[in-house]
């Protein structure tokens, strides 16, 4: 039985330029893209973002491109939910799931965290396709997409370790090179953002045997604050680059890096672009295509293709994961350190290189 709080959130907007106007709120499912429900579209598609919510300019804003990019090539139409915390994700993935009006064909659920309630959602709902990024429910109706960010990561920690031994300055951050240690700011301490700092690590590792990595987690992909918090004490204790994996969180790391001059390292999309006003100590990013992920499994499910039951894993080789340079100034890295990033990718691809997956602390 859905509840008069349920038919409030469960808002169905006449046409895409209603969506426009609700999908920066809190909770869902807001909006309806294309058709608005009347007439025929190739698929209907809802879909569920992680915590944090859009606005991130980084995972769920990722996330969304790939519903937008689906939308201008297919002409799909969707309805999108911003869950106010963990509680809710069953209860949106559900609301999708049961709905005959309209019926939605397919269900993505965006983030490791949605996994507990999408097993719990999935079986109750068997001829409903869904998809999720970041973990694997084992449901023959759930399409699941992985990324290699240790892979994609290991090129940042290169890049750090090299940069950092070098006297090297652009836009509004320099290094230190005397600096002995690079910074990672993590979001939710668990396997996923595990992934990124073992990457990183090993990167870094890889590139010098004189730099340390220094570590925080912030509990939190909606925290500037506490993201600059982090950020500061360790351009203050020596590290003049941060990488960071957190979300809106990594707001607070750019900021930093602008108060302390010295340099961050982006995730998800080329954040540069995304946060260009901080485009001046980004000097590179981490993008994750989960765009892609969603991207794919529209078209899949549009050609009767849904891959339920299976297991894709994205990285270097299928350019799931990339270092990108900072569209600001990324161009002034010196020729020797972007060759040895760029030789370290061929050899991840050619398999001479195998990055950890899980960090040694």
């Amino acid at each position: 039985m859905t509840s008069d709080f349920d038919r409030r959130r469960f808002i169905k907007a006449a046409s895409a330029a209603g969506l426009v106007g609700l999908a920066g709120c809190s909770g869902g499912p807001s909006g309806d893209g294309g058709d608005g429900g009347d007439g025929d579209v190739p698929a209907r598609v809802g879909i569920v973002y992680s915590d944090g919510g859009l606005g991130d300019n980084s995972f769920n804003d990722a996330a969304q491109q790939g519903i937008l990019q689906a939308e201008e090539e297919f002409g799909i139409a969707y309805a999108e939910s911003e869950p106010d915390g963990a509680g809710e994700f069953e209860q949106f993935q559900q609301q999708y799931a049961g709905s005959t009006d309209p019926n939605y064909d397919l269900v993505s659920t965006i983030g490791f965290n949605q996994g507990d309630a999408l097993s719990q959602t999935a079986p109750d709902y068997p001829d409903q396709d869904f998809m999720i990024v970041d973990t694997v429910v084992d449901e023959p109706n759930v399409a699941n997409y992985l990324f290699r960010e240790h892979e994609g990561s290991f090129l940042m920690g290169v890049l750090a370790g090299r940069l950092t031994e070098t006297e090297f300055s652009a836009g509004g951050g320099e290094t230190d090179p005397d600096s002995t240690n690079v910074g990672f700011v993590g979001g939710v301490d668990s396997p996923v953002i595990r992934r990124f700092q073992a990457g990183f690590e090993a990167g870094v590792d890889y590139a010098t045997d004189d730099v340390d990595v220094t570590t925080s987690y912030v509990g939190s992909y909606a925290d500037p604050t506490g993201g600059q918090e982090a950020a500061l004490s360790m351009y203050q204790s020596g590290a003049d680059i941060i990488y960071h994996a957190s979300g809106a969180t990594g707001v607070g790391v750019f900021q930093a890096a602008q108060e302390e001059e010295r340099f961050a390292f982006g995730v998800d999309q080329d954040q540069s672009v995304s946060n260009e006003s901080f485009a001046d100590v980004i000097l590179a990013s981490m993008v994750k295509r989960v765009d892609t992920a969603v991207y794919e499994s529209i078209s899949n499910v549009i050609d009767d293709n849904h891959q339920g039951g299976s297991t894709t894993a994205l990285g270097l080789e299928s350019n799931g994961v990339e270092c990108v340079y900072g569209q600001e100034i990324g161009d002034q890295v010196p020729d020797e350190i972007a060759t040895a990033v760029a030789d370290a990718r061929d050899e991840i691809i050619a398999g001479n290189i195998e990055v950890p997956e899980t960090t040694s602390n």
